[in-house]
């Protein structure tokens, strides 16, 4: 494998993403136009967000007047959302922030969804395990039909192991707007190895977050800021992901200014200044 020009970087804009926030928003689309990526839009997983109509409505337009970079995408609504629930009004307001999630998504035009699997690693036995792959396989086969031009991404969040998110991911696969979004950094809180993380995943994984840690706690530090080994991610990144879109998940610009550069030093291809006339 071999690494990207600078041009054929620049034809493929929207690889690499940034988070972005309505409040802060000019300041993202600044460093994006001299870096080249997308976003990853941030704003819409708050549910007081999701029930504010009229807030909702003018950060939507707040981003279509500032503009979206191509290939940019959206993190999903999360905070409590179990569509596999053993109670039924819980499995109702997931489905709905699920579904408002994508409904905001075609209003942005963005390529595709964050969601996470959510599922509770002290719970994991037969039962429950069986209950989180029919809960979530049945409602996001829903969506990605009923949204076939979006793409729907799984994140691993509390995850021990990947084993749920390749039961899900075998039964998803057969869509073509289905993919995993592996968070490397919380991957490496798991007592799991990131080797078996990849190899078990990496058929699956279209989208990727990433930023830093003391191996410990999810800090969402700057790329190069914690402890987490970036020679071994651009290995895997050479050998497995060059063609899925990244994300630095990290929110302050300088973080993210820092991280890019840090790639940069990498030969990662996310860190080359956009040329000016």
């Amino acid at each position: 494998c071999r690494f990207m020009t600078f041009l054929e970087w620049e034809q493929n804009m929207g690889d690499f993403l940034i988070v972005s926030l309505a409040e802060d928003l000019h300041r993202y689309k600044q460093l994006a136009q001299r870096y080249q990526v997308g976003f990853e839009v941030n704003d819409f997983y708050d549910p007081r967000l999701l029930d504010d109509e009229q807030g909702r409505a003018a950060i939507i337009q707040q981003y279509k007047q500032v503009g979206i970079p191509a290939g940019s995408t959206m993190h999903g609504a999360f905070y409590d959302v179990s569509v596999f629930s053993y109670d039924a009004k819980i499995r109702e307001i997931s489905k709905l922030r699920m579904q408002q999630s994508m409904e905001i998504a075609g209003e942005l035009a963005v390529k595709g969804v964050v969601f996470h699997t959510n599922c509770n690693p002290m719970l994991s036995n037969p039962v429950y395990d069986r209950q989180v792959v029919e809960g979530t396989c049945t409602y996001v086969g829903e969506l990605l039909e009923q949204y076939p031009d979006t793409m729907i991404y799984m994140e691993n969040m509390f995850d021990s192991d990947p084993e749920m998110l390749v039961k899900i991911s075998e039964r998803l696969a057969k869509y073509s707007n289905y993919g995993v979004c592996l968070d490397y950094a919380h991957a490496h809180l798991s007592d799991t190895p990131i080797e078996e993380w990849i190899t078990a995943l990496h058929p699956y994984i279209r989208h990727l977050h990433i930023n830093d840690n003391d191996l410990r706690r999810d800090q969402h530090l700057a790329v190069g800021a914690g402890k987490i080994d970036w020679q071994q991610f651009r290995q895997y990144y050479d050998a497995y992901f060059s063609q899925c879109s990244v994300l630095i998940e990290t929110t302050p610009v300088e973080q993210q200014l820092a991280s890019l550069e840090f790639l940069s030093d990498l030969v990662i291809p996310c860190g080359s200044e956009a040329k000016t006339e």
